[in-house]
């Protein structure tokens, strides 16, 4: 491999420009088929999720720490199925939002982060407040699609198939 001739890094090790923001969302099923939404300051439900770190970071591994930090519940990477990638596209940055599904059989989280969240309810898919967060619907919408959620439009392409949501 050869030095850029204007004495930068080689291509291959060159960042590129950045176009892109990329995070996950948590779909936290209890054993009776709950999902855990926090409600944001800014009056929005959402998943618990982040940004995956820029640490050689996997996505589940992103997930389960963003869980973790955000309510205090703990599960291993392992326990994680990432089944889906959402994209759109916001102020001309591509947003990809990886979905990811953690079940539970009980947990209780806490609000670890009260400057962002004000609570987390175990809610019913069947009864989600509004409104939702965009990425978080967006997930939502490609875990049950029978769900009819009103999102912004987004592609999203299925990576696994989620477990079969309990009833």
């Amino acid at each position: 491999m050869t030095a850029d001739p204007r004495g930068a890094l080689p291509r291959n090790t060159r960042p590129p420009a950045a176009q892109a923001s990329l995070g996950v969302g948590v779909v936290v099923q209890d054993g009776q088929g709950r999902i855990l939404l926090g409600r944001h300051h800014g009056g929005t439900w959402e998943l618990p999720g982040g940004k995956v770190d820029p640490t050689h970071e996997s996505v589940a591994a992103a997930a389960a720490r963003e869980l973790r930090e955000e309510t205090g519940l703990r599960v291993a990477a392992d326990d994680v199925t990432v089944f889906a990638m959402v994209h759109d596209v916001v102020a001309g940055i591509n947003r990809i939002s990886m979905a990811a599904l953690v079940q539970v059989d009980t947990a209780v989280p806490r609000v670890t982060e009260p400057e962002l969240i004000r609570t987390w309810r175990w809610i019913a898919p069947e009864e989600l407040p509004r409104p939702l967060f965009d990425p978080s619907a967006q997930i939502l919408a490609v875990w049950r699609p029978d769900l009819a959620i009103e999102h912004p439009a987004a592609h999203h392409l299925p990576i696994a198939h989620a477990p079969q949501a309990l009833p």
